[in-house]
């Protein structure tokens, strides 16, 4: 509860409590929950070869499953972002995992592909909830180390990446899909620590921004300068995570495919590359405190290119080791993204983390489509060659401004 002042003997409400020290128990709460809601989303994933045979799939329709809860996810984000910018929600936090239960719930009964696909498509409305409201109250709770609490969010989401296609080889794959239902335990827990969260959100809400005192202006930029960069922002994530969603979608497919994997070894070796991708999230918040943002971008994307083109001519040994190098590598450049997306456009943390982790699913979403039709017509040795030349996109780096130099000269400007 927010503490109550006494002005001419009438009792008023003080404003918000002041988060002066990073508070990592509401961080690593987050996390948690972050780790719930992607593992529950990673299961669709992992059940392809499973789904795929049992309602008679091709490559284009898992493409379109892919798309169907990534694109609710994508198109709803920035609208809840936007929204909560002006009125923060606190508790819409465990209302989001409502949805994603109801969408479990949903995939384990399924029994045909239109069902499958509205299933999907529930468990992404749930991540357009979550997102926006969890990345402002991360940022709220670092105490000023932005890069570290975003980091320790998203990290949750990577871990329970990782930990979805695991639990899936071990509870669904042996049991089928009704197998699903068992993991709607972990939607209501999630929905308990969301709400518990919320709590501690409500005193500490911040009252939104008028049009005049927060924005473009505070970083020594244009309009058009900070439109420029949120663009090549776009363009960066869409080189990562089209790319991301090629190993996410089909990896175990072409270790099947290429190696004679079984789909239990197929599924333990996703299981390695998205424990890769939690371990380069967690590492790229805070050397983007240390280093700079912009430097952790240049590696990341740009430098992941050599192994990305040798992927498609090495044995399963490397296939495996090269994998995990990419996805450490890839998954360092979020954090760094959306803290200097942040920064570019102060006082819209929500519309910020819906846009980019909306773009992170739309854009993952629409190339495992446009890659099953490519698998479908080719083959899936052949999509990995194509999508190799993707990290080149990291060239545009060097065209982000220096956030720092730029308000240096607004304050000297200003003096």
């Amino acid at each position: 509860m927010q503490k109550m002042v006494a002005e001419g003997g009438v009792p008023v409400q003080a404003g918000p409590i002041a988060v002066t020290r990073t508070a990592f128990p509401v961080i690593l709460a987050l996390s948690f929950c972050h780790m719930l809601n992607d593992m529950m989303q990673s299961l669709i994933s992992a059940l392809y070869p499973m789904l795929k045979a049992d309602f008679h799939l091709d490559f284009a329709q898992i493409g379109l499953l892919t798309l169907s809860f990534q694109l609710t996810a994508s198109l709803l984000q920035p609208l809840v972002g936007l929204y909560t910018d002006r009125k923060p929600q606190p508790y819409s936090l465990a209302v989001g995992m409502g949805s994603t239960l109801v969408g479990l719930v949903l995939l384990a009964q399924a029994h045909s592909f239109g069902m499958l696909v509205f299933a999907a498509s529930l468990v992404g409305v749930g991540s357009s909830v979550f997102h926006p409201e969890s990345s402002r109250v991360a940022r709220l709770a670092s105490g000023g180390r932005y890069g570290l609490a975003q980091s320790l969010f998203q990290v949750g989401g990577n871990a329970g990446q990782a930990v979805g296609p695991l639990l899936a080889a071990l509870v669904v794959l042996p049991r089928g899909q009704g197998a699903i239902a068992w993991f709607s335990f972990a939607a209501m827990l999630g929905m308990f620590v969301r709400a518990m969260v919320g709590r501690w959100y409500k005193p500490r809400m911040t009252p939104p921004r008028s049009k005049k005192s927060g924005g473009v202006s505070a970083t020594g930029l244009t309009s058009a300068q900070v439109g420029f960069a949120i663009s090549v922002l776009i363009a960066l994530i869409f080189s990562k995570n089209v790319y991301t969603a090629s190993l996410s979608s089909y990896y175990t497919f072409y270790l099947i495919h290429r190696f004679g994997l079984s789909v239990s070894d197929a599924t333990v070796m996703l299981f390695l590359f998205m424990a890769s991708v939690a371990v380069g999230t967690l590492l790229g918040g805070p050397l983007g405190d240390r280093i700079g943002r912009k430097a952790v971008m240049w590696v990341s994307i740009l430098g992941v290119l050599p192994f990305t083109m040798a992927l498609p001519y090495v044995s399963l040994v490397w296939t495996g080791a090269l994998t995990m190098v990419i996805g450490a590598l890839m998954a360092s450049a979020f954090p760094a993204i959306l803290v200097y997306a942040q920064e570019l456009l102060p006082g819209r943390v929500g519309m910020v983390a819906g846009i980019f982790f909306g773009f992170a699913f739309g854009l993952g979403g629409l190339g495992a489509a446009a890659m099953g039709r490519l698998a479908d017509a080719t083959s899936i040795e052949f999509v990995y060659k194509v999508t190799a030349f993707l990290p080149l996109l990291g060239l545009l780096t060097a065209l982000l401004p220096d956030l720092a130099k730029a308000r240096e000269r607004a304050a000297e400007a200003a003096g």
